[in-house]
């Protein structure tokens, strides 16, 4: 369970969207706090970035090397279901380090928190309603879409001696990831919307912020 200090109160106020890669998360959290005035918390970039010197820092107080492992390593010699049960075991200690940053966040209004390490078992003994949590998840053929028309999901940026088994591996490790946030949040009674393209991003947003209207107030202009 997460540390829950909550000096400034932001975490009692935040709204959170986990979920799945490549469902539109970021996007989604952008269009409504535009339209609501708010303020969003990108984990995804948080976690590749501000937290590398804790990451390094914790490593060490471990005794565990400091470099990452070669690329290889990462995602081509393991398994798909190895890869996903690393990933998921490594979210509790980052999820905190999420909470350190969002504990600093004071907002007059409810921050949206977004990204794949916001778990539902994470965040849930945060919540005082279950409605302030969604999840997104894509379904298969908007996956398949998705790694089909962005670059950045079609193509594994990682120098590595087989590149159409790394992306394999990570697609795979990705599926196995979202079916653990599913499976989470329903046991939570935490909503979970399946993107699967018949909607654009502004109709999704519209749908998210429909889940978050006791939150929101009133609406201003984009």
């Amino acid at each position: 369970m997460p540390d829950v200090w909550d000096p400034h109160g932001s975490l009692r106020r935040a709204l959170w969207i986990g979920g799945a890669q490549w469902s539109g998360k970021t996007t989604v959290a952008e269009i409504v706090a535009r339209r609501h005035g708010l303020t969003v918390y990108h984990y995804d970039y948080h976690d590749a970035r501000g937290h590398q010197d804790r990451r390094i820092a914790r490593r060490i107080a471990l005794g565990e090397p400091v470099e990452d492992p070669a690329p290889d390593e990462v995602w081509t010699d393991q398994s798909p279901e190895a890869m996903a049960a690393e990933t998921l075991a490594g979210f509790p200690v980052r999820f905190e380090w999420a909470l350190d940053d969002l504990r600093a966040l004071f907002t007059g209004r409810p921050a949206i928190a977004e990204g794949w390490g916001l778990r539902p078992e994470l965040v849930a003994p945060l919540l005082d309603s279950p409605r302030r949590m969604l999840v997104l998840v894509p379904t298969e053929d908007f996956r398949r879409h998705q790694l089909r028309t962005l670059p950045r999901a079609g193509r594994l940026n990682a120098p590595v001696a087989d590149p159409a088994r790394a992306q394999a591996n990570r697609v795979a490790r990705d599926r196995l990831v979202a079916e653990d946030a599913v499976q989470n949040a329903r046991r939570l009674g935490i909503r979970v919307i399946e993107v699967d393209g018949t909607l654009d991003a502004v109709a999704v947003a519209a749908e998210v912020a429909e889940h978050f209207a006791p939150y929101l107030g009133a609406t201003t202009a984009v």
